[in-house]
């Protein structure tokens, strides 16, 4: 685990052994899995340590030392798939509550089974849809830190995750690419759900040399009830310019 070790350290985190025995037993899972639930197409073993570890462990970039220490510190992480960037960050901050979302049933099973080979506690592997979860008093913005990756276009996803997220926390999206239009087009959804563009932070480090970027996003007044609207409506009609 040399690699995510190494850029693991150049986030300021520096790894116990404890931890990196549960990112090892964390591949070994992903890979055994892979073979029957195609949960990712990475599967190499250095590639897995910077693009999948490293790259979730970068969302603390977007965070404060003090943030970082708060307690009942509480992350969501939306489309989580195979738990990307959510137990990467629950490994991190093993006293967080981290609730995983995801739609696919399959994916839920193997989260359930990495959660109990990890031994981790106050963690909830959620089957659904974003659309319809963020309407249920138990998650509705109930969350410090809002997390997705690779899940949708920006201003899809600012309606499916900001409602999420309690007045005071982030929605951090993680970007690859070209992303200025996404930014632009977020605007007016980031408006009406109640955020505030904090900052777009590109990810500076060697293991990861394409470009990555965290989109942060404060969360400064509540969330209209009407969002998110009916699944696949913020798809089909994201919220751009004038509604």
């Amino acid at each position: 685990m040399q690699k995510l070790i190494d850029g693991a350290q150049k986030l300021g985190i520096n790894l116990s052994d404890k931890q990196i025995t549960q990112f090892k037993l964390y591949y070994q899972e992903l890979v055994s899995w892979n073979k029957k639930f195609n949960l990712t197409t990475i599967t190499d073993y250095q590639e897995v340590q910077t693009k999948h570890f490293l790259d979730s462990l970068t969302v603390v970039l977007a965070l404060t030392e003090e943030e970082l220490r708060q307690p009942g510190f509480s992350i969501i992480d939306i489309g989580t798939g195979a738990g990307f960037p959510g137990i990467p960050l629950k490994l991190f901050l093993p006293q967080s509550r981290l609730v995983l979302l995801d739609s696919k049933a399959k994916k839920a099973t193997f989260l359930q089974h990495i959660i109990e080979q990890l031994e981790l506690s106050h963690v909830e592997v959620v089957i659904g849809r974003a659309e319809e979860t963020a309407h249920q008093p138990l998650f509705r913005e109930n969350f410090t830190l809002v997390v997705s990756r690779a899940v949708a276009s920006l201003p899809t996803l600012v309606e499916l995750a900001l409602p999420f997220c309690h007045i005071g926390g982030k929605f951090v999206a993680q970007k690859k690419g070209k992303i200025e239009q996404e930014i632009v087009e977020a605007s007016k959804s980031i408006d009406v759900l109640g955020g505030k563009l904090n900052q777009v932070k590109k990810v500076e480090l060697e293991e990861l040399s394409d470009r990555r970027y965290l989109v942060i996003i404060d969360k400064i007044c509540p969330s209209p009830e009407k969002y998110p609207r009916r699944a696949g409506t913020p798809a089909r009609h994201p919220i751009i310019g004038a509604e």
